[in-house]
């Protein structure tokens, strides 16, 4: 038992009933978290409260305990087969059958009868359990909602609701969601808020619907003097179109043992990983399409060393605790300096070194100092590797592992020294060793970056543009010159027939883009407006997907459009 430990309450100390307390014995608690140790008698008590504490701080407990001694309370009083006594939402499947789980677990000895729904499953099933009756439901926002106007999911007799994961299910646009299903349980009824980071529109959501709440905030366990966190923070500055294209040769550079690669979207994280296997980088993707199993699998092999590399999104990598992690690296900078902060806490533990790499725009150089301002910690500004150091790199690899093999020669005749010694009769020694180091090379299969990725600064402090990315793109769009340019990499155009005449302007075509495909504005690179036609940049690896998605849909300024890849570089006079 720790010192940390004996401050602590034991279980037995809490208001919580005997059949709670034997689940938790015997899944071998005898002291509670700091989160739960504050939070489960606020809760039992009925108060509102507004937790902040990160994964694995256990406070799937710190709600669920507490929710099933109340409705424990309240059963003798209650219809079994009345409306459910408690609501968890959870911004995704994967995070919500966990949650179910850890709540099936710790009431089997109350009889809690406990039912999962989200989307992509049969809604038949989960209809049935409904209306047959369940004491806890543990949702998605959006499956919430349509069991809801069903009328199968009745909130106007339920007890508390807990928001699990709220930071993430307001990334992920769930707000009205949420406030509509917030608005439609009854305002008797206890609210939890429990969120990893507590940006401003947390706290507005939780003034809005809680209830003079506890707060409680728990911060990472500190640690030892002398074992304090080393993290050697970096941001390599590169045109948002050739992030990806930048990433790969960082991580070439740095060669991670353990790395998680955050990205935004589903989309971004399966094109990450495709281009960093690519590179012979040994990566693997995880997000919310997975199955359990397939996740599981994924993350063992991260662990074990047959991986080096994890692609995810944050909320896929939500809950995952890997000790031996080295690096964390930001595909993007986060949306928020507490998401940041959160990202990069999980390197660097108990003394050991870590590094965290974040690929930024020179647009989002304001973000990185808003972070450097919370954390007291310098940022790094870096330019991204050229095509020169990484060829001088792998040739120093290359180096290292010959002095490994010379010092290490085995001593019985496979027949390699004859051949060599045959060539070296023939050709200078030396010639007959870089061609075999040349032949290694090219069967490793090493990536061509002959094309160097621009070199870009920060701009200069104060002088953020003001302008939206929207009028941003405006401005490059009328360029007369930019017509005649070939795509940036990794980016593919696509020609509108709609332009100037039409009246059609940037924000138009992002909003068509945006509605009808899978791309957010993030994705979208430069447009360029003509008297009769556009030319809009997006990423390569999503360009057959948008072309399908806007077969025959797409409408701008009320007539229909057509979209197609651009055909060529003419200018712009010779199309119009």
């Amino acid at each position: 038992m720790s010192e940390f430990d004996l401050d602590l309450p034991a279980f037995s100390d809490l208001p919580l009933r005997d059949e709670l307390l034997a689940v938790v014995h015997e899944l071998g608690y005898t002291h509670p978290s700091p989160i739960q140790a504050q939070a489960i008698t606020p809760l039992v008590e009925g108060r509102d409260l507004l937790g902040q504490a990160a994964t694995g701080t256990g406070k799937t407990a710190a709600f669920a305990l507490p929710m099933l001694e109340r409705m424990a309370d309240q059963r003798p009083s209650r219809e079994r087969g009345a409306a459910p006594f408690g609501l968890i939402l959870a911004p995704t499947r994967e995070l919500a059958l966990q949650v179910s789980e850890a709540v099936q677990r710790y009431g089997a000895g109350l009889q809690a009868r406990v039912l999962t729904v989200y989307g992509g499953a049969p809604v038949g099933p989960q209809l049935k359990a409904l209306h047959q009756g369940v004491d806890v439901v543990v949702a998605t926002p959006g499956r919430a909602i349509d069991l809801m106007n069903r009328g199968a999911l009745k909130l106007h007799d339920l007890e508390v609701v807990v928001l699990d994961e709220a930071d993430e299910m307001l990334d992920m646009g769930f707000v009205e969601d949420i406030e509509t299903l917030l608005d439609s349980t009854p305002d008797t009824r206890q609210a939890v808020l429990f969120s990893a980071t507590m940006p401003r529109r947390i706290e507005t959501l939780a003034q809005k619907y809680l209830r003079e709440p506890v707060t409680v905030r728990i911060r990472r366990e500190e640690v030892a003097e002398g074992e304090a966190p080393k993290v050697r923070q970096t941001a390599y500055l590169v045109p948002r179109t050739h992030t990806t294209a930048a990433l790969g040769r960082v991580l070439e550079a740095e060669r991670p043992k353990a790395a998680i690669v955050f990205c935004r979207t589903r989309l971004d994280v399966d094109a990450v990983t495709e281009t960093l296997t690519g590179r012979g980088l040994r990566a693997e993707a995880l997000h919310g399409g997975m199955d359990q199993e397939h996740r599981t699998r994924v993350v063992e092999r991260l662990r074990s060393g047959r991986t080096e590399l994890l692609v995810a999104t944050d909320v896929a990598a939500r809950g995952l605790d890997i000790d031996l992690l080295t690096h964390v690296v930001n595909h993007d900078v986060p949306q928020s300096s507490e998401a940041y902060v959160h990202r990069i806490g999980r390197v660097g533990r108990a003394g050991r070194e870590g590094v965290a790499i974040t690929l930024a725009p020179p647009s989002k150089v304001y973000a990185l100092r808003n972070v450097e301002r919370l954390t007291g910690q310098t940022i790094e500004m870096a330019a991204v590797p050229t095509a020169a150091d990484l060829r001088a790199a792998r040739l120093e690899r290359t180096r290292e592992a010959l002095r490994e093999a010379l010092a290490d020669m085995p001593a019985d005749d496979d027949g390699v020294a004859a051949v060599v010694a045959g060539l070296a009769e023939e050709f200078d020694a030396a010639d007959v060793a870089t061609a075999a180091i040349r032949l290694m090379t090219a069967a490793a299969g090493t990536p061509d970056d002959g094309e160097d990725i621009p070199v870009v600064s920060a701009p200069r402090s104060g002088s953020r543009d003001s302008r939206g990315p929207r009028d941003a793109r405006d401005s490059r769009g009328r360029g007369g010159a930019a017509g005649t340019r070939a795509p940036k990499a990794g980016t593919t155009r696509l020609f509108v027939n709609a332009g100037r005449a039409s009246g059609v302007r940037p924000q138009d075509i992002v909003g068509a883009l945006a509605n009808e495909s899978n791309l957010t504005g993030r994705d979208i690179g430069a447009i360029q407006i003509h008297e009769r036609h556009a030319l809009v940049e997006i990423p390569e690896h999503a360009a057959d997907d948008v072309l399908r998605s806007l077969r025959g849909t797409t409408t701008l300024k009320g007539r229909r459009a057509n979209v197609r890849r651009d055909r060529g570089f003419a200018s712009a006079g010779s199309r119009d």
